[in-house]
């Protein structure tokens, strides 16, 4: 009867402790931003100012060179450098506005540089690494895309800032017109490099919304950075093109906001509006350079849409368990991606991607991507507005987490939604 009492009172004492927890407030939002800052830095930011995707060992030249655990570099720590770094640097640029602190604006600096080895390591141009393995320089053979047009946006934002100094100015529209005259040279598709060179991964010229938002936001911030009117040129002419397949020019798709995307790429309100950051961050972008009011109500037609669609995506955050125990089994990739055999084509490093073993692997992966990843993500995308609506909801999204305990790097879109609102004065 003893026995049964205290394990009673045990069980009564843990449910307590567990209502406790579950009703504890939220930290404040500075706290909690600072929270996200700190923990970024501390953990994510390698040391040439690149953003890990997760702390883990990193890949070796072996691995890169023989392509483990893939010649994609998915699953590994360095899986997405230049898309994390660029997203969130303009992030960096306004918190170090903000504060006016030589440690911020050091920060900020440091991501530049990391933005600009990920396209020096490289003798094919135009590529840009997705990240840097143990010896500072080696880095697997195939970017994306996904990599590149943040690579432009987070150098963009830079220089803009007003941080830059006369040398990095000068280094940085150097780099940024090598890139972009190759990257125009190849019709804007990325380059790929070793065994896989003369490939090419992904492109901006599409027809989907995606394509267009960030194609028009290259050339035009090309043109903003170096002043060469001919990529001011391809931009209207770009703007007024109807990509191939499309009906549409790639204004009147800019306007119509990634639902237009909804059945080419899945899910995309559940679980891919990580990937909508950039080009949400385009069109606000565009709005700002763009001096045709016309184009700019088009563009602003789209920043809304993808804002009222993205909305409801943030209120996944109240899902999530600051407790939760889950395996984070990513962490160490080499035995839960044990497979390998030669990658002779893009095709194949996919199919190897895919391998895995999963009770190794876990499922906290995907418990953060559904409830932290997509909602910051979504938070992101409204704050983009730039206007401060749906101000509550953001924030709320941004105090909900405790930043130490998670494992992927992309809460560093909290600070990405938190900076994108306008203060409150």
């Amino acid at each position: 009867m003893r026995r049964t009492l205290i394990n009673f009172t045990a069980f009564l004492l843990v449910a307590m402790a567990a209502v406790r927890a579950a009703e504890a407030p939220a930290p404040a939002l500075a706290q909690a931003v600072d929270q996200a800052h700190t923990e970024l830095w501390r953990r994510m930011v390698d040391a040439h100012g690149i953003i890990r995707d997760y702390v883990g060992e990193l890949p070796t030249p072996e691995d890169c060179s023989l392509g483990k655990p893939n010649a994609i570099g998915w699953w590994s720590p360095i899986e997405n450098g230049p898309m994390f770094t660029g997203l969130y640097l303009p992030a960096a640029c306004e918190r170090a506005r903000r504060s006016g602190t030589p440690a911020d604006q050091e920060q900020a600096r440091r991501l530049v540089q990391g933005l600009l080895k990920c396209a020096s390591v490289s003798e094919v141009p135009g590529f840009i690494a997705r990240g840097i393995g143990t010896d500072g320089v080696c880095h697997y053979p195939l970017s994306s895309d996904d990599q590149t047009h943040p690579w432009f946006y987070g150098l963009h934002a830079y220089l803009k800032s007003g941080l830059s100094t006369a040398e990095e100015r000068q280094q940085i529209t150097a780099k940024v017109k090598e890139v972009a005259h190759a990257l125009e040279a190849t019709h804007w598709r990325i380059p790929c490099e070793g065994a896989f060179k003369g490939d090419f991964r992904g492109g901006f010229q599409g027809h989907l919304f995606r394509d267009a938002a960030r194609y028009l936001f290259l050339l035009r911030a090309t043109y903003d950075i170096t002043g060469d009117h001919v990529w001011l040129e391809r931009y209207t002419q770009a703007a007024a093109e109807r990509p191939a397949g499309a009906t549409k020019t790639r204004v009147e798709i800019c306007a119509e906001g990634y639902p237009f995307d909804r059945e080419a790429i899945q899910h995309i309100d559940e679980s891919q509006l990580w990937i909508y950051v950039g080009s949400q961050a385009s069109l606000a972008q565009l709005i700002a350079m763009e001096t045709d009011e016309a184009l700019r109500a088009r563009y602003r037609a789209g920043l809304e849409v993808n804002a009222t669609n993205a909305l409801p995506a943030i209120k996944a955050h109240a899902s999530f368990d600051n407790h939760d125990t889950q395996v984070f089994g990513h962490a160490n990739w080499r035995a839960a991606y044990s497979t390998w055999f030669p990658q002779p084509t893009q095709a194949d490093a996919k199919k190897l991607s895919e391998i895995a073993d999963h009770a190794k692997l876990g499922s906290r992966k995907h418990y953060e991507s559904r409830f932290m990843k997509n909602p910051l993500a979504g938070a992101a995308i409204v704050a983009l507005l730039g206007d401060g609506t749906h101000r509550a909801a953001i924030e709320q999204a941004i105090r909900h987490y405790d930043y130490t305990k998670l494992n992927m790097a992309e809460f560093f879109f909290a600070e990405c939604a938190y900076y994108a609102l306008p203060v409150v004065k």
